[in-house]
């Protein structure tokens, strides 16, 4: 239910920006023109503009307009919105000027981009909130843990998702007892549906008896799924084995299809960003030979798929190149120069790993490849973090366009932890469009100099 509520949020707000965009269109034409646009004036100019509404709306996916969280309508919207019209601006100005259009778009655009930010605004902030609504329903979580209590705490304050947590549960020491507990609180609260975590080895006991409540009429939701929906990540607490086996085939598994496309589509986009960026490397050379007189590329060993090790070369951004070495004291001394803080924050030191690419060793899109001697921590110190060597790692991905703390290259256990759940996340749902989607996000971050 909350992941179909999900997708009607996300048609609507689709839809709805689309309507803003041809409505702002009239009356832009209207005002310019001091009449309604008759077929002919809004046909002269809605073949173009419709050209311009794709890529409007592909930048505001770009942005993470269309992302379902809630802090996103809770105040993120207008700083979101506005900078996307301003990308939007400068679209809009390059493919009128450049392009073979035959109508004279200078006075319009200005007054189009007005009153498009103003109607936008008003639609997300005022209309999309009251139209999104759905009827909640009582419900109850039977659970325990911190993903319980977010999951509890995120789908209770957004009316989005269709649920009003009434109760949570923390399942009992038998089957009968767990089964009694939830018996009262559904009648206590008058519960339609009750989120449970099916992977809890004490709830698993109670299974018959949930089993027996579906012919009562009562919705049973797995927690598990519940928290991947709202939070696009998979909750770690809940991660065992069952999770592994019952993924472990499509998901988990190999997908020729997909990883055929992949393929193609990694050798092709890595060639054209390696020949297009090409020209950087002479300056770069010359930006590091100036700085220290160092080497200008570096090196380093990093586990692959299959914890094959790859080899993966980078510009170099430090002042020593120490190949990912750590003693007993941490990493080995060693800082990053002037001329490295300029390429780490335009991302120019990854430029020379699209050679990875194209070799094989990785893909543009996947969990980021790891040092070995904090492979050999982590796989100790954090459940299935293996999991995430099951596909190629990639130059970007799903847990770096929305983890915010990045562990760079140190142990961090509680970070990396956290990291592995969106990595499982997109290994379990990866796809070509969930690819282009951090392809976008990543230039977006790129852009906006947040890195990735």
């Amino acid at each position: 239910m909350t992941a179909i509520a999900n997708s009607k949020g996300t048609a609507i707000l689709v839809i709805g920006d689309l309507i803003a965009y041809i409505f702002s269109l009239v009356l832009t034409l209207a005002i310019r023109y001091g009449h309604i646009p008759g077929r002919s004036l809004l046909m002269a100019h809605l073949p173009a503009f419709s050209v311009l509404f794709v890529i409007f709306l592909i930048v505001n996916f770009s942005a993470g307009l269309y992302d379902k969280q809630s802090s996103l309508i809770r105040g993120r919207i207008q700083g979101l919105l506005l900078k996307a019209q301003i990308v939007d601006a400068v679209f809009g100005i390059v493919f009128f000027y450049f392009a073979l259009v035959a109508i004279a778009p200078k006075t319009n655009l200005f007054i189009y981009f007005v009153i498009s930010t103003t109607i936008l605004l008003f639609w997300r902030t005022v209309m999309f909130p009251v139209v999104s609504v759905t009827k909640r329903q009582n419900a109850i979580i039977v659970g325990s843990g911190g993903d319980i209590k977010d999951l509890f705490d995120e789908v209770d304050d957004n009316a989005r998702y269709g649920l009003s947590f009434k109760e949570c549960l923390e399942p009992r020491e038998s089957a009968d007892r767990t089964a009694a507990a939830i018996t009262e609180a559904v009648e206590r609260v008058r519960a339609a549906t009750i989120v449970v975590d099916l992977h809890n080895p004490k709830i698993e006991a109670a299974m018959p008896f949930l089993y027996s409540l579906v012919f009562s009429g009562l919705q049973i939701i797995d927690a598990s799924k519940l928290y991947e929906a709202v939070f696009d990540r998979i909750p770690l607490s809940m991660v065992r084995e069952r999770w592994l086996v019952e993924n472990s085939g499509t998901a988990l598994g190999s997908r020729r299809v997909y990883d055929l496309l992949k393929r193609v589509l990694d050798i092709a986009a890595a060639s054209l960003i390696g020949a297009v960026t090409l020209v950087l490397y002479p300056f770069v050379y010359i930006a590091i030979k100036l700085e220290d007189g160092g080497p200008i590329f570096i090196t380093q060993t990093r586990t692959g798929q299959n914890n094959k090790p790859v080899n993966i070369v980078k510009f170099r951004s430090m002042n020593s190149d120490d190949s990912g070495t750590y003693g007993s004291g941490g990493r080995t001394r060693n800082r990053v120069t002037r001329v490295g803080k300029l390429i780490r924050l335009t991302r120019i030191d990854e430029l020379p790993q699209v050679w990875n690419i194209i070799k094989g060793d990785q893909s543009l899109i996947g969990p980021r490849s790891e040092l070995p001697a904090l492979v050999s921590v982590y796989e100790k110190e954090i459940p299935y973090y293996n999991v995430r060597h099951l596909i190629k790692p990639g130059l970007s991905g799903w847990a770096q366009i929305y983890h915010r703390a990045h562990p760079h290259h140190a142990v961090a256990v509680e970070d990396t932890r956290d990291k592995l759940s969106y990595d499982l996340y997109y290994i379990k749902n990866r796809s070509l469009m969930l690819d282009l989607k951090i392809a976008l996000q990543t230039v977006k971050s790129i852009l906006s100099k947040q890195g990735v």
